[in-house]
């Protein structure tokens, strides 16, 4: 009875222990220990898991300025949900099950950094608020506060972060680990706004209170590069021998040591010969095996230094062979020969195929990389135009000649590329070590390279040329010379292939490579249709070349010999107007003969926009005088549809002159094309309107210039048409398809565009690149204005250049269309920002992600805010 009555004792104080709603001593100690040692220990230990996979699974790119902290990986997250949710229920069951704990209010915490990890930002935002008002916990409040400024940081909320930042520095009482944690989050918003000198002073102030000699090392690391960066040598120097101390990562070593011997002695030593074996000793360490493209790469930058250009690309081409163990550096590497292929050569060419070859090792998402997809867009279309003209002409060419003719070229051409082959597996023949037992061999060696067949790359390589030239291109197979192969019944037995077998396989894949004399020669144009299809192919491609060197790659010169031999060999080229155009913007910059070219489109085509531009020179451009001429081509049409013929042509006339090359400038044309058909004779009228199609780039003006002189044609001429093509169109028609296209109100049938009211929505604002430095301010008004009127909405700001004419802003996202047009609304009536110029508000719009998709590769503002104007007001 006594054993059982105290057992029912101890049971009775357990059952009142654990009850979560008696404050009493024993009961807060119950829940103290339990919800510390069971439900937040494991809670926290399941999270800090977590948090060091992502931290292992990150690769530190050296050779780049280290990020303060490392980023999150969304991958790793996912990969880890379940035991981030499992994480979250043990840190709920220690809320729920131990409400009279003290560690309620770090379960909270918990809940709040799962929240932020998993991208759930406003309600981790909200648990970090609740903590920091109801926890008793100065530390607890503290580290809340630094984790919740870090995620206005990431989420580019700048106000909310300054408030933040404000609230703390008024703070007393803060830990060390606290601090140390605050000065490396004030060092990622300094990193964020691009303030250099922010970063460092406050990772300065972060190693005064680091406890973690690692984490301490990597510090020193981040501030020795970026001392390095802006020139203060002696500092960086000091900075990365303190980066060796507290055992660092040997690759975090290796690039200390190396960046220390250059900031210290590498950059100024005249003794060149020492510097090199300070490379190649570091080259031949073993320890540095896979670091050898990052010494060849190093030292190639610093030859560069040295001026000898030869000698870098050299080193760079041996860099990007050798092993590493950061395939970014290899994108470094050819972003690098890229740069010195554009700035010593001008050799555009190479320049894009290196950029090519970078992108494959730097991550998409990586700034460098979009800064390498910017630069390549001008290069691609170079390449793609200048190769295009290379083989056209070539293939031009050898249409003129003889058949016995064409045929040599051919095989002259397969001779030239088996040598080339010949070469290259010379280059690549390495001797092998001789042993002692090399003279006991029936194959030793007696000249330079092995005579023993599968070790001589040479003697396999005019092997597999010469089968080829007797036998043709056949398959590596047993019987293969038998022609009733497929009567033998046996199956063939597969032997596993040797290096030998490998060898042979990879050179006779390099000759089946070569063309046939059968294949070069069906590449030669035969008919007039594909002569016919090369030359409208060289038309584009001079003129797009021409056009492309003088305006992005600023090669006036060249641009100047691509477009004279447009209009020499192609005198009929619709392009021939713009090209005179060119040519004379081209001479007037090298002080040349520009007149000639104002004459040229005086007397063959007084009617262009071009002419009335070198006629009226000191006419206005830009966005005003495209926002002018649209309100005089309002008036123009007006008078134009009340019948007054004449006074809309003289607006016409006087807009012509004072803004002659706009985006309205070919609508105006055919806007006095069609007074001509109402005051001057038909054959005036059809002859305009024959001109205008032959002149005229814009493709939907064009097809309504062909339906306008459809009624003028004869019944012969119309059955030479496409009987697709012919419409049966009056005047009538003619005119409100007129006032449809280039009255304001186009029907949304006709548009590229459609009107989805659930799709994903943008707001767009366009701007004159010019005008991008007046309202340097956009961007911070702009978060002002969504702190103050969509703080919930989590709204981004970004900007890109979408042609000549237009910067363009973007604020995104909005979820359909309502939402879009409701801050398209507030925005009409209540932003402001100093400097922005009066029309850019009203020509903004809201987009949804599809139609914006192809406006960016149409680039005509006008025809999507003709849309937009039907469909959204």
């Amino acid at each position: 009875m006594r054993i059982f009555s105290g057992l029912a004792i101890v049971i009775l104080l357990f059952s009142v222990a654990c009850s979560s709603e008696r404050n009493t001593f024993t009961n807060r100690t119950f829940h103290n220990v339990t919800a510390h040692f069971n439900a937040y220990y494991l809670a926290d230990v399941k999270l800090t898991e977590v948090e060091t996979e992502v931290f292992q699974n990150y690769k530190e790119d050296y050779t780049q300025i280290l990020p303060v902290f490392i980023p999150f990986d969304s991958a790793t997250i996912q990969s880890n949900a379940e035991k981030l949710q499992s994480s979250r229920e043990l840190a709920s069951k220690a809320i729920e099950w131990h409400r009279i704990s003290n560690w309620v209010d770090d379960s909270y915490y918990l809940l709040g950094k799962l929240d932020y990890y998993q991208s759930h930002f406003d309600d981790a935002q909200n648990t970090f608020k609740y903590i920091n008002v109801n926890s008793k916990s100065p530390d607890l409040r503290h580290q809340t506060l630094i984790t919740l400024l870090r995620l206005y940081v990431d989420q580019g909320e700048v106000e909310n972060a300054n408030f933040t930042i404000d609230y703390l520095s008024k703070e007393s009482g803060i830990s060390e680990r606290n601090r140390y944690e605050l000065y490396r989050t004030l060092a990622y918003y300094y990193e964020k706004r691009g303030d250099k000198s922010g970063v460092i002073g406050a990772l300065d102030k972060a190693i005064e209170y680091s406890q973690d000699k690692k984490e301490k090392s990597r510090i020193n690391f981040i501030l020795a590069q970026r001392y390095q960066r802006e020139g203060l040598d002696a500092l960086a120097y000091d900075y990365y021998n303190q980066a060796l101390e507290g055992n660092p990562p040997y690759e975090r070593s290796f690039y200390a040591q190396l960046y220390a011997q250059q900031v210290a002695e590498l950059n100024a030593s005249k003794d060149l010969k020492k510097v090199r074996k300070y490379y190649d000793d570091l080259y031949e360490d073993p320890k540095n095996r896979d670091l050898k493209d990052v010494v060849v790469y190093e030292q190639a930058l610093f030859e560069e230094k040295q001026g000898d250009t030869e000698l870098t690309i050299e080193l760079l081409h041996q860099a990007a062979k050798e092993p590493g163990s950061n395939p970014r550096v290899k994108g470094y590497i050819y972003q690098k020969l890229a740069e010195i292929n554009l700035n010593e050569f001008k050799d555009y060419r190479a320049t894009k195929y290196y950029l090519d070859s970078a992108l494959t090792f730097i991550n998409e998402s990586d700034p460098i990389a979009l800064e390498i997809t910017s630069q390549k867009e001008s290069l691609d279309q170079y390449v793609f135009h200048f190769e295009r003209i290379q083989d056209n002409d070539s293939l031009l060419k050898l249409a003129q000649l003889s058949p016995d003719e064409q045929k040599l070229v051919a095989e002259n051409f397969i001779k030239s590329e088996e040598e080339r082959l010949m070469r290259e597996a010379e280059a690549l023949q390495k001797p092998k070590a001789s042993s002692i037992f090399d003279n006991l061999l029936a194959f030793s060696d007696k000249g330079s390279g092995s005579t023993f067949y599968f070790d001589n790359g040479v003697a396999m390589q005019q092997g597999a040329i010469d089968f080829r030239r007797t036998w043709g291109n056949r398959a590596l197979q047993d019987n293969w010379r038998r022609s009733a192969i497929s009567f033998q019944n046996s199956a063939p037995t597969i032997t596993e292939p040797t290096e030998s077998d490998s060898t042979a396989t990879e050179a006779e894949s390099l000759v089946n490579q070569l063309p046939t004399v059968e294949g070069l020669m069906a590449e030669i144009p035969n008919s007039p249709e594909q002569i016919d299809v090369l030359n409208l192919e060289l038309e584009e491609s001079y003129f797009e070349l021409g056009k492309l060197l003088y305006f992005d790659l600023k090669e006036t010169e060249q641009s100047i010999d691509n477009l004279e031999t447009l209009v020499r060999e192609y005198p009929a080229s619709s392009r021939k107007p713009e090209a005179y155009y060119l040519l004379y913007l081209a001479q007037k910059d090298l002080a040349g003969n520009s007149q000639q070219y104002v004459g040229r489109l005086n007397r063959e085509f007084p009617e262009s926009q071009y002419t009335f531009s070198v006629n009226n020179p000191d006419a206005a451009s830009g966005n005003l005088a495209y926002v002018e001429s649209s309100k005089r081509y309002e008036k123009a049409y007006n008078a134009y549809y009340q019948g007054e013929f004449q006074s809309s042509k003289d607006i016409i006339r006087a807009t012509l002159e004072d803004y002659p090359l706009t985006r309205n400038t070919e609508r105006l044309l055919l806007l006095d094309i069609m007074n001509s058909g109402k005051t001057e004779s038909r054959a005036r009228y059809r002859e305009r309107l024959e001109i205008y199609i032959q002149n005229t780039q814009d493709q939907a003006l064009v097809e309504l210039a062909r339906n306008m002189l459809k009624p003028l044609l004869s019944s012969a001429e119309l059955a030479e048409l496409n009987p697709k093509e012919i419409v049966a169109a009056d005047s009538a028609q003619v005119e409100r398809s007129e006032l449809a296209e280039n009255g304001g109100n186009e029907a949304l049938s006709d548009s590229p565009y459609e009107y989805n009211a659930s799709a994903t929505h943008i707001f767009v604002i366009a701007i004159d690149p010019g005008q991008v430095e007046e309202v340097k301010n956009l961007l911070a008004d702009l978060d002002s204005f969504h702190s103050t009127n969509f703080g919930k909405d989590r709204l981004r700001t970004g900007n890109m250049n979408m042609n000549r004419e237009n910067a363009i802003y973007i604020i995104s996202p909005f979820s359909n269309a309502e939402k879009a047009k409701e801050y398209y609304s507030k925005f009409q009536k209540e932003f402001k920002s100093e400097g922005l110029p009066d029309q850019v508000k009203p020509n903004s719009f809201v987009i949804s992600i599809e139609n914006f998709q192809v406006l960016i590769k149409s680039k005509n503002l006008e025809e999507y805010r003709t849309f937009f104007k039907s469909a959204y007001k």
